[in-house]
């Protein structure tokens, strides 16, 4: 079990990194066309989408496995934990913001995202919130 915790926390946050690092590229992406700079925004594609493909997909996926088995070794326990249902709902939140980030890359790749610079510089700031929330959620357990 605790190997299994600890690939878990391990994906959780290369996930993280990816999270945040993919929507401020978008932000330079933006400014990229915004500028007219079509080889920095050829460069910032080549960037987000070997981050969202090596990095970003696989953590997701390791995060969400070895979660679901965690889950299933000590299934009596954390059923009944009001904290891991939140905690669950907000992870699936996460995926959908996941996704999404997924939906802009294209977007962008395409030159047909219609998201300002600001909203990227908004958007950026998502992760962080489920971060906090999660963390506490699965460490004080407050309910």
């Amino acid at each position: 079990m605790l190997w299994i915790k600890a690939l878990h926390i391990i994906a959780v946050v290369c996930w993280f990194a990816a999270l945040f690092y993919l929507p401020r590229l978008f932000v330079y992406h933006t400014q990229a066309l915004q500028q007219g700079d079509t080889q920095g925004s050829q460069r910032f594609e080549i960037m987000e989408r070997k981050l969202y493909r090596g990095i970003m997909l696989p953590s997701m996926i390791a995060v969400v496995t070895l979660g679901f088995v965690a889950l299933k070794l000590n299934y009596d326990y954390y059923i009944s934990q009001h904290w891991m249902h939140a905690k669950l709902l907000l992870v699936t939140f996460l995926v959908m913001y996941h996704f999404v980030c997924n939906h802009y890359r294209n977007q962008l790749a395409a030159n047909n995202c219609r998201k300002s610079e600001r909203f990227f510089r908004v958007f950026n700031e998502v992760p962080v919130l489920f971060l906090l929330v999660i963390v506490i959620l699965v460490v004080v357990r407050p309910f």
